[in-house]
């Protein structure tokens, strides 16, 4: 006999598993299968423990209940409705109010039918559950397995789906014009901001596992001192992903040290190769060795983001901060787009430290976005916090999704820069 198979589709089962905050669900029973008969119901379905009752009608309508077993004032009971009318999915969830009730019956008088009422255990619009067609085309019951998650484990395993899916998402980015296989983007910031350490975790989080390829620490001068162009590279085959990372050396207060506003035009449009070592005191000229004279559009720059240590930004200092709107002016004359990552905001805020997760919910993190958006006169929308890996030694899935939001959102911008340069078509193949 051919096993018995869920009606359910993934989509459907995940919807199922948020509800639940359950893992897995085994199929017990199946109308279609088994027969509408409320003796082989019981006989299949009774002294299971926990189950979830699945009906289908011809509306599209996909609802139910949930109960854990207690037959008496059964608190973690509740209805649902998962899709309403032609199939669209809305998840709908009905918490028991007072001691059981009769509110859904399935197979009345031993046919495919539900029977529904609006009473004391359940208050809730009838119509909502099933559109008032109680004619069913299937009803499933399914075994609850695995311990029921808290809110916070269903959250946790809610960002791990989420982190995954973006993750995903970028491993598969193209660039839609031929002429630029991978996108570049120039990551600048005053010293010890943590550039270098963002490159390190955007490829921890695509490698799977916590690396350091670019020099990072802190000084009192810029630790790196070299342009350094480094490809992100897919962890599962070790295939470089089309994204370039452009280090630069750190922005410092006083002139003729760190990274000059005349380099950093240089570096825009594509004229410093890789591993030119910075000298403040000399920028790049067309007569230098490794000049690039003729670069393309592949070579120049089509993202720039701003690095900014977020517990330093209310104390930066005023040529500082002169400094860095220069380089957004620059910046700004070439039309590239630029993002703030507004790095530390586990030290902004010390509940942070052990909960990542809420640092959208944080007021402090809030205030230092919004003066960072006053300094340097950058729209708020366009700064994001995230936490570098510095000392941890494991990926951590709420951390990964604070930088793999900004990866997606840098993408988004360049993408949106070279939207302002003619499509070409596809060459054809002789």
């Amino acid at each position: 006999m051919a096993a018995v198979v869920s009606r359910l589709t993934q989509d459907e089962v995940k919807q199922l598993q948020n509800l639940l905050g359950s893992r897995h669900f085994t199929l017990l029973y199946k109308g279609s299968i088994h027969g509408y008969n409320a003796s082989v119901f019981h006989a299949k379905c009774d002294a299971q423990g926990p189950t979830l009752a699945v009906a289908y009608n011809g509306s599209g309508y996909i609802f139910g209940g949930f109960t854990s077993g207690v037959y008496i004032n059964d608190e973690k009971a509740f209805l649902f409705r998962l899709k309403e009318k032609d199939g669209v999915l809305s998840p709908l969830k009905i918490p028991v109010k007072a001691s059981t009730g009769g509110a859904l019956q399935l197979l009345v008088q031993n046919t495919a039918t539900a029977a529904t009422s609006s009473n004391n255990t359940y208050t809730y619009n009838v119509a909502d559950l099933h559109g008032n067609d109680v004619g069913l085309i299937e009803c499933e019951v399914y075994r609850v397995e695995g311990k029921l998650m808290s809110k916070e484990k269903m959250y946790a395993e809610e960002i791990i789906v989420c982190s995954n899916g973006i993750l995903s998402t970028s491993s598969r980015y193209k660039p839609y014009l031929n002429s630029v296989p991978q996108i570049r983007i120039l990551v600048i910031g005053p010293i010890g901001a943590g550039k270098s350490s963002f490159f390190n975790s955007v490829n921890s989080v695509f490698r799977g596992y916590v690396t350091s390829q670019a020099i990072a620490g802190s000084d009192n001068t810029s630790v790196t001192t070299q342009y350094r162009t480094y490809p992100v590279k897919d962890g599962r085959d070790g295939k470089p992903l089309p994204i370039i990372f452009c280090d630069t050396m750190g922005i410092e207060e006083k002139s003729g040290t760190g990274l000059e506003i005349d380099e950093v035009s240089n570096i825009i449009k594509g004229h410093v190769p890789d591993r030119y070592q910075f000298n403040p005191a000399a920028t790049l000229r067309p007569d230098s060795p490794g000049y690039i004279k003729n670069p393309s559009l592949k070579d120049q720059i089509h993202c720039v983001a701003f690095v900014i240590d977020g517990c330093k930004i209310e104390i930066l200092p005023e040529k500082l901060e002169d400094k860095l709107k220069q380089l957004r002016r620059k910046v700004n004359q070439f039309g590239v787009p630029q993002l703030v990552l507004l790095t530390k905001v586990d030290e902004i805020c010390p509940a942070l430290e052990e909960d990542i997760q809420c640092v959208y919910k944080s007021k402090a993190v809030e205030k230092q976005m919004r003066i960072t958006a006053e300094k340097l006169g950058i729209p708020l929308a366009q700064i994001l916090p995230v936490k570098n890996y510095c000392s941890e030694l494991d990926l951590s899935s709420e951390v990964d999704i604070l930088i793999l939001s900004a990866v997606r959102q840098l993408i988004r911008l360049a993408e949106s820069y070279l939207d302002n340069f003619p499509f070409e078509k596809p060459k054809k193949e002789l």
